[in-house]
Formats: C-alpha cells, structure tokens, sequence
C-alpha cells in the first residue's frame, strides 16, 4: 500500500510517455519550486492563502475552476494583482474520463471566458488521448511530480507535508488545493513547505510563461 500511495504522490516517468507535450516538472538547476493550487477561488480561504504566499515572498500558480471565478471575480482579480499565475481547470470540474470529447472542449471554452491563461490542468489529472491532442496545440498542459494529497481526509496535515518533503526537489511542480475539503492539510501542508524549502535557500515561483 506504501508504494502505491508513492506512486500517486510522486508519478513514475513511465506515465509521461502516455500524455506526451504535458509539462510534469521544470528542468532546472536552480532552487526552485512551483507551487499550483487547483479548483478556487473561494471565499476566505483563497484570501488567506494569498496572505500566507505574500508573508514568505512566494509566487504561485492557480488552476481556477471558471464557475467559481464567474461567482467570485474580485478573489480572482486578486490572484492577478499579486503577480500570480492563473490557469484554466475546465468551467464545471468535469472528469476527462467520463465526458465526451466535444462537451469536455466546450466546457473548456466557456472558462476562457472568465480566465484568461495559456495554461491547462485538467481536474483528477485525466485527459483522454482525443482530448489531449486538441487541448496540447492550444495550452501549456501542466501535470505535476508531487501531489501532496491535502484532499485526502484520511491522511493528517503532517503527512500532507511529508509527501512533499519526501519528493520535491528543483523544478518540482506541486500541488496544493484551493477548496474547502482540503484546507486543514492544505494550509499547513503549505506553511510548512514554505518555511522547510525557503530556510534551505529555495524560491517559489510561478510556472515560466
């Protein structure tokens, strides 16, 4: 079981090959880092991670899913006026792997309305191969090698931080949510991974443009 929740923390290349022109993690010598947040803004907790990100100098990169930008356009306006990075996560959160291809596409099209990016995550990591070869000519596709699994309500916020800890290293592109279900191992998974990696000479960023 060990190894299996490795295998979803930290994804082997092998499942690279599979999604080719997707970006997993950035080649870089340099002390670097690049924190993602998937599925916001929301209300409050959006705002409070921002404050945490400002109190450590760091930049990062929100997959915002479009509906929760439609409701809440100045959380998002504030996401840009802090000098982070927005991406798309498909309007309606839609799993890649049980909608079709044209819905899928078409969802992702009513996001560009409120969010303007040329970047791509799609919600659960999952694209289908007809998706993938659409969604590739038009986006950066951004995957990731560390998934700090703060959604799983059965791991504890210290564990969220050592999936982490235990796998990221220069250019690693992790993932944080931005969503209610998450919070308690998302914010201290995050403040704990700011203070461990910028104490050993690391900056946090947002995904190269």
């Amino acid at each position: 079981m060990k190894r299996l929740n490795n295998l979803i923390v930290h994804p082997p290349n092998l499942i690279g090959s599979f999604l080719r022109n997707v970006i997993w993690r950035v080649n870089t010598e340099k002390k670097i880092l690049y924190l993602t947040f998937d599925d916001g803004p929301v209300p409050k907790l959006t705002e409070n991670l921002l404050d945490i990100l400002d109190k450590y100098k760091a930049k990062a990169s929100f997959f915002c899913v479009g509906e929760n930008v439609s409701k809440y356009p100045e959380i998002y306006k504030e996401i840009i006026n802090r000098k982070h990075l927005s991406g798309n996560h498909t309007y309606s959160h839609l799993n890649g792997w049980k909608t079709s291809g044209k819905i899928y596409l078409d969802n992702i099209r009513k996001a560009e309305k409120v969010i303007s990016s040329d970047f791509f995550r799609p919600p659960y990591g999952k694209l289908n191969p007809y998706v993938s070869s659409k969604i590739t000519k038009l986006y950066k596709v951004v995957m990731w090698d560390v998934l700090s699994m703060d959604f799983d309500n059965r791991i504890s916020p210290q564990k969220c931080f050592e999936n982490v800890k235990h796998f990221a290293k220069k250019g690693s592109v992790i993932v944080f949510h931005d969503n209610y279900k998450a919070q308690k191992n998302m914010l201290y998974g995050l403040e704990k991974t700011l203070d461990f990696y910028g104490s050993a000479g690391y900056v946090f960023k947002t995904l190269p443009v």
